[in-house]
C-alpha cells in the first residue's frame, strides 16, 4: 500500500521540505513539498534513496582494534559501544576535568540536545560547522545590528537589483531562493555577479565582473565613497536608523573608484555606475552579505562593508531587501521549547578551548565557537589539554584547513567518538563509531524556521532503519544516562520531544499532517520603518562605529592594505562547492559520485600555456602544507592569479570505494589561519604551485 509522508530533506543543511512516497517499507519517490517548492528537488535531495540503501554507509556500532587509521574494527552491540564510550569520557573528565571534552557538529534540528549534553557534563566546548563557514558573517552582523546573520533573510521575490559577491546561488543550491529570484528576473530584477571565476550564477547575471582575488573590500570602499560623495544613500532611513555616518564619510574619502580600479581590475566608471544603479533601486536592492564567509583574515571588514552598503540603501527591514526574521512571539504565539532551556541545567564555567568570549576571540559567537582553533588547542594544550572529542555529522579532519596538522592533533587525543551516517575521515580515525539513522529512517526535533512568516517544520520517519542504527536524540540520552546526567533528558520518544517544543505554542502534532509544516502567520511581518525597527545594539541603531568592536579594542574601519600579486609560478588557492555535492558528505553517494566523481583544478589558459599544461592533464599541486594530484581544467573564465577546486575530494578512507583517492584535497593544501576578530578560517590565504604530473 502506498502512502505519502511529509518530511524534511537532510542531504544538505538547507533542509528543504519534501514529500516521500512509501510502499511496503521502501521509498518509491521523493519530491519537493508541492505546497512550497512546486515539487522541485535538487540532485542531492533526489539521491537520498541511494544513501538509504548504501552498503558503504555506517551500518552498526564499531570499536577500533588496530592503530588509528589502520581500518581494523570490531562490530559490537549498542550497549557495548555506549558503555565503552562512557567509560573513556568519564576517565577524561575525572583526570582532567569536564572542559577536556569537546563536541563538534554540523548545526541540525537536534543541536539543542547536544548543547544540553555538554552543559550537563560541565564542558563549555561545544562548537558547530557554522563557525568554519560563516563565523565572520555572523560577527559582522552583530557588530552593526546586534542580530546574527541567521536572524536575517533575503526578500528575493521583491528585489529590483541583487549584487552577489561569489555567492554562487545557482550551484549552492537553495531551491526556494532560486525559484523566487528566477521569478523576480522574469519581472525585471537585475543581477550583478562578482567573482574570480565565471560560474553558473555568472551566466544568469546581467553584469559579471571578474575581480582580482582578495580585493572585494577595495571595491566596496569605492562604492561607499561614491554613494556618500554623490548623496546616493537613503537620507531619511540613515538619519533615523544609522549612526557613525560622519566617521564613515571621512574614512572612505581616499578610496576613489580610480584607486579601486588599480586594485581590483574593474574600471572606475563601471564602479560608479553600479553605485548609481543601486541607488535608483533603493530600498529594494540587496548587496548580498554572503553565506560562506571564510576567505581572508580581514573577512570581518569585508562582510561589514556589505552590510554597511545595505544600511546606506535603507534596505534592512525593507520589502525587496533584507528582512529581520520574526519568531512565534511576533506572530502572537508563545515560546518554542528547547531542551537546553531547562532551568536546572548547569552553565559550564571556565574558558572555552577556542578562546571565544575571552582575550583571544572576544566578540566571536560562543553559540558556534571557532572550530578551526581545535587542532591548535590540542597541539599547544592552550588554554588546557583537550583529551576527548565527540563529532556528530561533522568531519573536522577534512573541514578544518591543514589535514596533516589535524591528523597530528587528533593523534594526541585519548578518545574520539564519531556519530555519523557516512564513513568520514574523522570516523576512520576514531575509537568508537556510532551509526546514526539517516533522515528518511528517523523523526527529529521540530524546526522553528523564523522569518517574515515564521513556520514550523517536521521531519517524520518514512521507513524503518535499514541497518543497526539509531537517531541522535536516542544516542544522546543513552550516553547521558551512562554518564549519570540522564535527568536532563526527560524524554523516551520523539513525541515527548515534540510535546516539549510545542507545549507553549498551542500547536498540535496533528496540525502538521496536511502539509508537513505549520505557518504561524498568513502575511509577512515587517516592522514600521519610521518608528518600529528594533536593532539590538546599545544605541538601538545600525552602528557603523560599532560599540561592540570599539570596546574590545578593534577599529570599526580598517585601512585597506594593497595585495601583492602571487610570486612567479604561484597562484592563490580558492575553493567552493558544486550543485551536486554537499561539503564533504556526499562524495561517496552512489548517484552523486557518478555525476561528479572527482574535482578539477581551474587554471587560466595563458598561465597553463606558460606551464605547459593542457586541458584534462593531471597536474601536481603543492603548498607549504601538503600535496595533491588533480586534473587541470584550463579555461579563460578564471582570474590568472587564482586556481580553483571543489571542496571535499582527495579522500583517504578505503571503506568508501567510490570516492577514495579521487581528486585532490583542498584541506591538505591549506594553511590554518583565521580572522581573529570574526572567527572564520582564511580558506583563500594559501598560495600553491602547479606543474604537470610526473
Amino acid at each position: 500500500m502506498k502512502k505519502d509522508v511529509y518530511s524534511m530533506c537532510f542531504m544538505c543543511t538547507v533542509r528543504c521540505p519534501i514529500k516521500v512516497t512509501v510502499e511496503d517499507g521502501a521509498v518509491r519517490w521523493i519530491e519537493g513539498n508541492p505546497h512550497q517548492l512546486k515539487g522541485a528537488l535538487c540532485a542531492k535531495g533526489s539521491a537520498g534513496t541511494a544513501l538509504l540503501n548504501d552498503t558503504e554507509r555506517l551500518r552498526y556500532p564499531m570499536i577500533r582494534q588496530g592503530e588509528r587509521g589502520e581500518g581494523k574494527w570490531k562490530r559490537v552491540s549498542w550497549d557495548e559501544a555506549l558503555d565503552y564510550a562512557a567509560e573513556k569520557l568519564k576517565a577524561a573528565v575525572t583526570k582532567y576535568g569536564p572542559q577536556t571534552v569537546a563536541f563538534g557538529e554540523r548545526q541540525n534540528l537536534n543541536t539543542h540536545i547536544s548543547k544540553t549534553f555538554m552543559r550537563a557534563i560541565g564542558s563549555p566546548n561545544h562548537y558547530t560547522h557554522d563557525s568554519m563557514c560563516k563565523g565572520s558573517v555572523n560577527t559582522a552582523f552583530r557588530t552593526l545590528t546586534g542580530y546574527t546573520d541567521a536572524d536575517v533573510t533575503v526578500d528575493w521575490a521583491n528585489t529590483k537589483h541583487v549584487i552577489l559577491y561569489g555567492r554562487n546561488l545557482f550551484e549552492s543550491l537553495e531551491l526556494k531562493p532560486i525559484q523566487a529570484l528566477m521569478d523576480a528576473k522574469e519581472k525585471g530584477t537585475r543581477v550583478t555577479y562578482i567573482d574570480i571565476r565565471s560560474t553558473v550564477t555568472a551566466s544568469h547575471a546581467d553584469r559579471f565582473w571578474m575581480i582580482r582575488p582578495g580585493t572585494d573590500l577595495a571595491l566596496n570602499y569605492a562604492l561607499i565613497h561614491v554613494i556618500l560623495k554623490e548623496n546616493l544613500y537613503d537620507e531619511e532611513y540613515v538619519h533615523r536608523w544609522v549612526s557613525g555616518l560622519t566617521e564613515l564619510r571621512s574614512f572612505v574619502e581616499p578610496y576613489t573608484p580610480e584607486w579601486a580600479e588599480e586594485e581590483t581590475g574593474i574600471p572606475a566608471a563601471e564602479i560608479t555606475n553600479l553605485a548609481r544603479e543601486a541607488s535608483r533601486d533603493k530600498p529594494q536592492v540587496i548587496f548580498h552579505y554572503g553565506y560562506r564567509g571564510a576567505h581572508h583574515t580581514n573577512e570581518i571588514y569585508f562582510r561589514r562593508s556589505l552590510i554597511i552598503l545595505n544600511a546606506l540603501m535603507g534596505s534592512i527591514e525593507s520589502k525587496g531587501g533584507l528582512i529581520i526574521k520574526k519568531g512565534p512571539k511576533d506572530a502572537g504565539y508563545g515560546t518554542f521549547g528547547k531542551l537546553v532551556d531547562q532551568k536546572d541545567l548547569p552553565k559550564p564555567k571556565g574558558e572555552r578551548f577556542d578562546g571565544v568570549g575571552g582575550a583571544k576571540l572576544p566578540i566571536a559567537d560562543p553559540a558556534h565557537g571557532v572550530g578551526s582553533m581545535l587542532p591548535l588547542a590540542i597541539l599547544n594544550e592552550d588554554p588546557y589539554p583537550i583529551k576527548a572529542l565527540i563529532t556528530h555529522r561533522l568531519d573536522p579532519m577534512l573541514s578544518i584547513p591543514n589535514y596533516n596538522q589535524n591528523k597530528k592533533a587528533f593523534g594526541k587525543l585519548d578518545f574520539i567518538l564519531t556519530i555519523d551516517i557516512n564513513f568520514s575521515e574523522t570516523a576512520w580515525y576514531s575509537d568508537v563509531v556510532l551509526p546514526e539513522s539517516m533522515y528518511l529512517e528517523r523523526s527529529d526535533s521540530i524546526q522553528m524556521a523564523n522569518g517574515p512568516k515564521p513556520t514550523l517544520y517536521m521531519r517524520r520517519q518514512c521507513v524503518p532503519p535499514r541497518y543497526d542504527t539509531k537517531p541522535f536524540w536516542e544516542i544522546a540520552k543513552d550516553l547521558a544516562k551512562r554518564l549519570d546526567v540522564g535527568q536532563f533528558f526527560p524524554y523516551e520518544t520523539i513525541e515527548d520531544i515534540w510535546s516539549l517544543q510545542l507545549k507553549d505554542l498551542g500547536v498540535k502534532v496533528e496540525d502538521f499532517d496536511a502539509k508537513g509544516f505549520v505557518a504561524l502567520a498568513k502575511n509577512p511581518i515587517l516592522w514600521n520603518r519610521k518608528d518600529g525597527l528594533k536593532f539590538k545594539t546599545p544605541s538601538g541603531k545600525i552602528e557603523l562605529v560599532s560599540s561592540l568592536m570599539e570596546k574590545n579594542g578593534f577599529p570599526s574601519f580598517q585601512k585597506y592594505e594593497p595585495l601583492n600579486p602571487p610570486a612567479e609560478g604561484e597562484f592563490r588557492l580558492t575553493v567552493g562547492r558544486s550543485a551536486v555535492h554537499t561539503h564533504v558528505s556526499t562524495q561517496n553517494n552512489p548517484y552523486l559520485s557518478e555525476l561528479v566523481p572527482e574535482n578539477t583544478l581551474w587554471l587560466n589558459t595563458e598561465e597553463a600555456q606558460k606551464l605547459g599544461i593542457a586541458n584534462g592533464q593531471y597536474v601536481e599541486v603543492t603548498s607549504d602544507h601538503g600535496f595533491g594530484k588533480i586534473k587541470a581544467f584550463v579555461t579563460d573564465f578564471i582570474h590568472p592569479e587564482a586556481v580553483f577546486m571543489l571542496h571535499g575530494f582527495g579522500r583517504q578512507v578505503p571503506a568508501t570505494t567510490r570516492c577514495n583517492g579521487k581528486g585532490a584535497s583542498d584541506t591538505a593544501l591549506q594553511e590554518n589561519v583565521s580572522d581573529m576578530i570574526g572567527g572564520s578560517p582564511g580558506l583563500h590565504e594559501t598560495f600553491v604551485r602547479v606543474r604537470p604530473a610526473r
